[in-house]
């Protein structure tokens, strides 16, 4: 009888701890190695906002959730604010529902300090807290004889959406658009959203960029160490080039596809600013690297990050990433 007692209290001890054994290294697993984590900050989000604007009428249906391991996006794309007029005479097209589902990892890691240049419909750059992407840049082009195109244009000179009177995409008060399979996205400062969050004059969170590191808009402590610093508007290092590029064209002479073709004179100027082309990245210019981002505190991670800043001057948001996504 006592052998069976022993026995048991064996094989008992043994499982215990080997259950034991088995939680603390799945823990281990999931402890960040490198600088950075972002567990436990914003990854319990769970909004069903009904938009009434009239160029919505839907929810805003969007949740970050964790699972130890990646920050999981569900979403649906919809804004939880208002917007401008869609369709509208430069943007024909209509806001609908999306379905994103993504993730992010929860320990970031610098792998280039030069950044990797993110390009093409096929990798988005971020994500805002209500699903909302971040887009910067467009599709639009020109050629060197100026027949250009707003939507999948030929040539090399890269069109911008912010910053010039040239071209018009049909933007709203959120720097936003439509895009033709219908997703709303923003090019720049998500003005409302940032009302929506409540903290228009501080240092505001509005999102996650695709390698995992966070989004803030506008504001940052004057001194990037020190939370008791002043805020102050942070500003980018990048300003227009002082002469336009060689073979840059300098008039449109056919805007030949895409929303507003046919409808532009002839011989129209095209300002400094109309193309990604006329700008310059100068270190030391202004707060942020190339990437639009910046080492320090903030009040979600009191030790330090790297975080992306959305801008009101060129290039708006990042064009790069830092991390691997």
């Amino acid at each position: 009888m006592n052998n069976k007692i022993s026995l048991f209290l064996i094989i008992t001890f043994l499982i215990f701890f080997s259950c034991k054994s088995t939680d603390e290294i799945i823990e281990d697993e999931v402890n960040c190695i490198g600088d950075y984590s972002t567990e436990n900050v914003l990854t319990n989000i769970n909004e069903e906002i009904y938009n009434d604007d009239e160029s919505v009428k839907s929810y805003s249906r969007y949740s970050w959730t964790s699972d130890g391991i990646d920050r999981i996006l569900s979403g649906n794309g919809i804004p939880n604010h208002e917007v401008g007029t869609f369709p509208n005479v430069d943007n024909p097209n209509t806001i609908t529902e999306q379905n994103f589902n993504k993730r992010f990892t929860l320990c970031p890691e610098i792998i280039t300090e030069s950044g990797l240049e993110i390009v093409g419909p096929a990798l988005v750059i971020a994500y805002a807290l209500n699903s909302v992407k971040f887009d910067p840049a467009t599709a639009g082009r020109c050629n060197d004889a100026g027949e250009c195109s707003l939507a999948q244009g030929q040539g090399n000179w890269n069109i911008e959406a912010l910053g010039h009177d040239t071209f018009n995409f049909g933007d709203d008060m959120n720097h936003a658009h439509v895009q033709p399979n219908g997703t709303y996205h923003y090019h720049g400062m998500p003005e409302l959203l940032i009302d929506f969050l409540g903290d228009n004059k501080g240092m505001t969170i509005v999102g996650w960029a695709s390698d995992g590191f966070p989004v803030y808009a506008r504001y940052g402590f004057s001194d990037p160490n020190d939370p008791s610093s002043s805020i102050k508007s942070i500003k980018p290092s990048y300003r227009l080039k002082k002469e336009p590029d060689s073979n840059r064209p300098m008039v449109l002479n056919s805007l030949i596809g895409g929303p507003g073709q046919g409808t532009t004179n002839p011989n129209t100027p095209i300002s400094m600013g109309a193309f990604t082309q006329d700008y310059e990245y100068v270190d030391g210019l202004g707060d942020l690297d190339r990437c639009n981002g910046r080492y320090g505190v903030t009040p979600e991670f009191p030790d330090g990050i790297y975080y992306y800043v959305v801008t009101d001057d060129f290039p708006f948001f990042t064009r790069c990433l830092k991390g691997d996504i």
